[in-house]
């Protein structure tokens, strides 16, 4: 299966190699600490298919699994389109109640980024989804820049351009 072009990178194929990556956890001997890779991230929003079909649409996911699970919460199992992130989506558990978001800078976990080739084609791209530019363009002094974003329920996003390659040739 293939997803969709939106911009942000090129499309990945979602098949056998993405599913063996994520059914087989690192091996080790019992001798030696594993070796951690992060595994998902995890977003909770009041409506999770509506941010779902936000992030499908912005930066190209896959809804791969949308069910009620035992504790009562609408879950959404999202890999992002080049397959190295599971971003799981769901509402709050029976009982639970959350607090607000918060899309400004702050201490925990203050963002999440995305490559981008092109930044203001995709932070005007964003903002036609209803994304608000907070910060940037910022030019780095290593030559890339950066965009931070606010998506839907208060996630604060980065964009990033990285430095372009000099062409053979080129100036001086």
């Amino acid at each position: 299966m293939t997803t969709p072009r939106v911009g942000i990178s090129t499309p990945i194929r979602m098949g056998e190699e993405y599913k063996a990556r994520r059914a087989s956890p690192p091996q080790t001997t019992g001798d030696e600490a594993m070796a951690f890779r992060i595994n998902h991230i995890h977003l909770k929003p009041p409506d999770p298919r509506k941010t779902a079909e936000w992030y499908v649409q912005a930066f190209g996911f896959t809804i791969l699994g949308d069910e009620t699970r035992v504790f009562g919460d609408r879950f959404i199992r999202c890999p992002s389109e080049d397959g190295g992130m599971d971003v799981n989506i769901s509402g709050a558990r029976t009982g639970e109640t959350l607090g607000p978001g918060d899309a400004s800078a702050h201490h925990g976990l203050e963002h999440f980024g995305f490559d981008s080739e092109h930044l203001e084609t995709d932070i005007a791209r964003l903002e036609t989804l209803g994304a608000r530019l907070l910060e940037g363009p910022i030019q780095s002094p290593t030559g890339s820049r950066i965009a931070f974003l606010k998506a839907p329920d208060d996630v604060r996003v980065e964009l990033i351009e990285w430095r372009k390659k000099p062409v053979a040739g080129g100036c001086c």
